[in-house]
């Protein structure tokens, strides 16, 4: 008999065990921190993620529960640059090692290169979906080239103006006869 395995409450441990696999097509809409920070969201936005559970040998010679989470979504943002609509591709693929508990977790954080987190049996893995995702954004989005010129409206009929020759306050100057030294 095989243990079904749920995204919404994982038991981490038995699903390394089970060298377990799951996956999903899941709505963006889903998501809801992704979805709050989507512009232009449509229904037809999903996220396609799956996750492989798996025991490694640790440091301490025992087996160790291990995820290997890897995700990817279309996400609509704006572009900074020309402020058009545009869709990101967003990608993860990464491991997570489990220890005990948040304080191992947090003891061994600073002197280990792997991603940590804390075991259990209701593990909510589209939050860890979803946090991997949101992180993935780019801070400033932005074509690699704008579909359209960027106006630069504000402040155009400014420089114009200020294009128009001035009137040097040293040109009066350049009509004085030559200054002779004294001797």
């Amino acid at each position: 008999m095989t243990k079904e395995h749920s995204p919404d409450r994982l038991d981490v441990k038995a699903f390394a065990q089970a060298r377990g696999r799951l996956s999903g097509h899941d709505s963006l809409l889903k998501y809801k921190r992704l979805a709050e920070m989507a512009q232009h969201l449509h229904p037809d936005l999903y996220v396609d993620w799956s996750a492989d559970g798996e025991l490694r040998d640790g440091l301490d010679g025992g087996p160790q529960p291990w995820l290997h989470l890897k995700a990817q979504a279309t996400f609509p943002v704006v572009c900074q640059r020309c402020l058009q609509p545009m869709d990101v591709p967003l990608q993860v693929d990464r491991s997570f090692r489990f220890v005990q508990d948040e304080a191992a977790a947090e003891a061994l954080d600073g002197e280990s290169e792997e991603d940590l987190l804390a075991l259990s049996r209701e593990f909510r893995l589209r939050e860890l979906v979803e946090d991997e995702l949101l992180m993935a954004l780019p801070l400033v989005p932005r074509h690699a080239h704008c579909p359209q010129p960027v106006k630069m409206s504000v402040g155009e009929e400014e420089l114009k103006e200020a294009e128009v020759p001035v009137n040097n306050p040293f040109a009066a100057l350049a009509g004085l006869p030559p200054h002779k030294p004294k001797h």
